[in-house]
């Protein structure tokens, strides 16, 4: 359907599948990728010829959220006041997010390995979630010293206010059978073959059903549950890049990806 360097879109018939095509990185997301999901999401929108969109991610990770590598090569704070560059480039996956909670047809994501940060919200936006056993989930972002940002509205309805305070104030990784009870997804699988049998059967409903008929009661249950999403996400990417912008966040990542412990953690042993 179209060329990406991050992301595969295929359609085989009705059914559009997208993969998510960083497995070196655990598919985590670069500005690049999220520019390419949100342009993939709207292209779906707009095909009359897709019925379903499958996402999954190559190399049996969904995604392990914003690759922390490509976030600590910030550009320079601006002077005089001037909007940082940064705001807009992190609220733009909020717009992929929305784009693809937005999405017509059914979405379907089958979820292998790491789904943290972006990972979880791209699940959560779904409609339907595939869990392999191997999955796990979380919101690990204040380890490194920053926060999820557009993730989080999300998060809160599928899975509620409670689950989503308790994950977002330990920052702990739940595993797949977790996740299945909060209802992050509708199936647990143990064997790939399983996964695979499952997606098949989840296909074959929602197959089953009259487009016309399924995009309006998609849209009619959006709209119950819906609220305004814009005003929360610009002040989380206005958050996010503040944080970002601390030596804190550039310690948190440096010791994130060389697997020491930031100075704010030390002691914490002896004081628990």
């Amino acid at each position: 359907m179209a060329d990406y360097a991050n992301i595969i879109l295929t359609r085989e018939g009705v059914v559009t599948r997208l993969v998510l095509n960083r497995p070196e990185r655990r598919n985590a997301l670069t500005q690049a990728m999220m520019l390419e999901l949100e342009d993939a999401f709207k292209r779906v929108s707009h095909d009359s010829g897709c019925r379903v969109l499958v996402l999954r991610g190559a190399g049996g990770h969904f995604s392990a959220g914003g690759d922390l590598a490509a976030m600590a090569e910030m550009p320079p704070k601006p002077a005089n006041g001037a909007a940082d560059p940064m705001l807009a480039s992190y609220r733009q996956f909020g717009d992929a997010l929305i784009a693809l909670n937005n999405v017509p047809q059914p979405t379907v994501a089958v979820v292998e390995g790491s789904a943290v940060g972006g990972g979880f919200g791209m699940a959560c936006c779904s409609d339907v979630v595939i869990l392999h056993e191997s999955a796990r989930f979380g919101l690990p972002e204040p380890k490194a010293g920053f926060i999820p940002s557009q993730i989080l509205p999300f998060i809160v309805r599928r899975i509620g206010e409670g689950a989503t305070r308790d994950l977002a104030v330990t920052a702990r990784v739940i595993d797949a059978a977790e996740a299945y009870r909060l209802g992050v997804g509708r199936h647990l699988c143990a064997t790939t073959a399983d996964l695979n049998r499952t997606l098949k059967a989840v296909l074959d409903d929602i197959l089953k059903l009259e487009p016309q008929a399924l995009t309006a009661v998609k849209r009619l249950v959006l709209s119950t549950a819906a609220s305004e999403d814009k005003a929360v996400l610009d002040d989380a990417a206005r958050s996010l890049v503040g944080l970002l912008r601390r030596p804190q966040a550039s310690e948190g990542i440096d010791s994130f990806i060389k697997k020491t412990t930031p100075s704010w953690t030390k002691g914490y042993k002896d004081n628990a």
